[in-house]
């Protein structure tokens, strides 16, 4: 990174941390600050980590309406899990609150549950919450437009909601969760077209998702369900379900993870991830694996005998 660069990037995160102490809506001044109108990953990944905490507060404070939301999300996936269980992803899963709940509804005998989330911070809160509920899943870092794992691999693939800041890079996401999902890829995200005057002008100011719908068709999706949820959050961000489903089902993929860099499979060895057939490995930091394209680490000679000379 060059020293220009570089100086931006550290009056970007000072001015956005500072804009989020105030009170102020940290990715409107990264917006600002960068002259876009769109959201920079950089900028989404510094304002969740600042928000790192939130939802678990959110959680406690409103148990009511944690139990309507992830009951609406259990019940779109449970029609398309196998009665012995299957494997779901989250993508965005934050703080692992909404990832939690639906594991509880879905009550199968045998469910693998992964989950990331740009941001450590949130997902170290995850971790902590899924402890409290006496739960277990695999969460990291990712970018989910480079996910780490292998196509294929996960049955359903879902989201709540973490789609919504990408305006304009609607069809590049859809593809990647296709990507992943070896069935159906559940989309629980804001539906610009089916929301009030009032909501698709908020939706516009904060440069979220819109046309889920003509992305998923672009891409020659099946569209099994399109319609927004009974019950949101905020009347002003309209939940909406886009379930998809693969054109043809594919078989399980005989790895899960994959390097986001090069592709290549990734093994757990000796504390990290890494990709043998490249030399990269990826560092695990207080039990979540960093499995950004950044976070690659070339050393090749990593879980090898190196001899003294």
């Amino acid at each position: 990174m060059a020293d220009a660069d570089a100086a931006k990037m550290r009056q970007l995160l000072e001015g956005m941390r500072a804009a989020f102490f105030r009170g102020d809506n940290a990715m409107e001044y990264a917006r600002s600050f960068l002259g876009r109108d769109d959201n920079l990953l950089i900028a989404t990944q510094i304002a969740y980590d600042l928000q790192a905490g939130s939802y678990v507060k959110l959680a406690r404070a409103n148990p009511e309406g944690k139990a309507r939301w992830v009951s609406q999300i259990a019940d779109l996936l449970s029609p398309h899990l196998q009665e012995s269980g299957g494997s779901v992803l989250e993508v965005g899963v934050g703080e692992a609150t909404t990832l939690s709940g639906v594991l509880a509804h879905l009550s199968l005998p045998q469910i693998s549950a992964f989950g990331f989330d740009i941001s450590w911070s949130r997902c170290a809160h995850g971790l902590g919450w899924l402890k409290q509920m006496g739960q277990c899943a695999e969460l990291f870092v990712a970018d989910l437009f480079h996910i780490p794992l292998a196509d294929s691999s996960i049955d359903i693939v879902y989201t709540s909601h973490s789609l919504e800041p990408n305006g304009g890079r609607e069809l590049e996401a859809i593809r990647e969760l296709l990507r992943v999902a070896r069935r159906f890829v559940v989309l629980i995200e804001p539906i610009y077209e089916l929301g009030s005057a009032a909501a698709q002008a908020r939706m516009r100011s904060h440069g979220y998702v819109r046309n889920l719908k003509k992305s998923a068709e672009d891409l020659g999706c099946v569209i099994l369900d399109y319609r927004l949820l009974d019950y949101c959050f905020n009347p002003l961000n309209p939940s909406g379900v886009l379930l998809l489903e693969k054109l043809h089902e594919q078989n399980p993929s005989q790895t899960v993870w994959r390097c986001p860099l090069t592709h290549a499979p990734l093994d757990f060895i000796e504390g990290v991830f890494a990709a043998r057939e490249t030399g990269l490995i990826y560092p695990i930091v207080g039990g979540i694996p960093l499995l950004c394209r950044n976070n690659a680490i070339l050393a090749s000679s990593y879980g090898t005998k190196i001899s003294e000379s």
